[in-house]
């Protein structure tokens, strides 16, 4: 009697895990049904924002569901990945951040999320990190600069304390040129070029993408190096870091869309080829490439390895400059 009782209750237990996957899968199968909220991680206007609003209108027209934009600015990213973390992980509410999500991971010391409760759905669009001076100093490269400056301190502008370039500049003063270097944060990237352009500071560290190759294109700022494998499309005139002696070093602010963790693998998959759609028309890569950037379309694996690899990257970068925030 006891025998059977232990078979009724595994052949129970069995029946209710069938009928969770089955019913995963329908909710899988019928996505969407209802509208998706796609939460920004920064004010409008940002490339962020600007992508995340060009993927909301492809998602809309390939889902045949509404997809709506929140910003929710703030901590660099934190509040609204906080959100997403904490979301229901059906599908319906997602995350579109930078490369910041990556750093945040190990510059922060309090969050109220971690990188297991994100998967990537797509790193969508990258521009590299570049470092680039006033038009009329005379330095036509960053050795030119470097040796110009006799061991004298650097200041450089970034667009901001704990961003992506200020944490690339740093790292690339310190340990790769071994320079004297101090940053000099300003509140976006916008007063930062024109800080740079007046030639109130020595250099800016910025993304290319941040408004500063068209700058470059203008002539109103020099190009010194870009923190990449290759040189850039946008200013194929600045010579990448590995080409000035500094080989094995990259680093860039991309933007990826991120759902909360246990979400339905096919919901995944069915986001992440939308999104690759939309990557691939014209009018989003002419926008990506007038913006600095370039579409990055790839599977869904694909995008959570090289989100992994990220958060791991700047994690060791964060811990060698000794560097936190609380």
């Amino acid at each position: 009697m006891v025998a059977s009782r232990i078979v009724r209750n595994a052949l129970t237990a069995l029946a209710l895990v069938t009928l969770a996957f089955a019913s995963g899968g329908a909710e899988a199968a019928t996505y969407p049904a209802d509208k998706i909220t796609l939460i920004v991680g920064f004010a409008p206007g940002g490339i962020a924002d600007t992508l995340a609003r060009l993927v909301a209108q492809g998602l809309s027209q390939r889902l045949h569901q509404s997809v709506v934009v929140e910003n929710r600015p703030g901590a660099s990213g934190n509040i609204a990945a906080a959100l997403v973390a904490r979301a229901e992980p059906d599908g319906y509410t997602l995350l579109a951040i930078t490369t910041s999500i990556a750093v945040n991971q190990t510059l922060f010391e309090n969050r109220s999320y971690a990188t297991s409760d994100f998967q990537a759905v797509a790193i969508a669009a990258s521009s590299p990190e570049a470092l680039t001076t006033g038009a009329s100093n005379p330095a036509n490269n960053l050795v030119e600069f470097i040796k110009a400056m006799n061991g004298r301190t650097i200041n450089y502008a970034s667009p901001g304390v704990g961003t992506v370039s200020q944490l690339e500049a740093e790292y690339f003063f310190k340990f790769l040129a071994k320079v004297p270097a101090q940053p000099i944060p300003f509140q976006g990237g916008a007063p930062a070029i024109s800080a740079t352009i007046g030639n109130q500071v020595d250099l800016l560290a910025t993304t290319l993408g941040g408004g500063a190759a068209a700058q470059i294109a203008g002539g109103k700022l020099k190009g010194l190096g870009v923190a990449a494998d290759k040189r850039a499309a946008v200013v194929p005139n600045v010579p990448t870091y590995a080409e000035q002696g500094f080989p094995g070093f990259t680093a860039a602010t991309w933007v990826g869309f991120f759902a909360p963790a246990k979400t339905d693998p096919q919901i995944l998959v069915t986001l992440n080829a939308a999104i690759n759609e939309i990557l691939k028309t014209p009018e989003v890569q002419a926008k990506l490439t007038d913006m600095g950037f370039d579409a990055m379309p790839g599977t869904q694996a694909q995008a959570e390895a090289l989100y992994l690899a990220e958060v791991k990257k700047w994690g060791d970068m964060v811990k060698a400059l000794g560097l936190s925030i609380k």
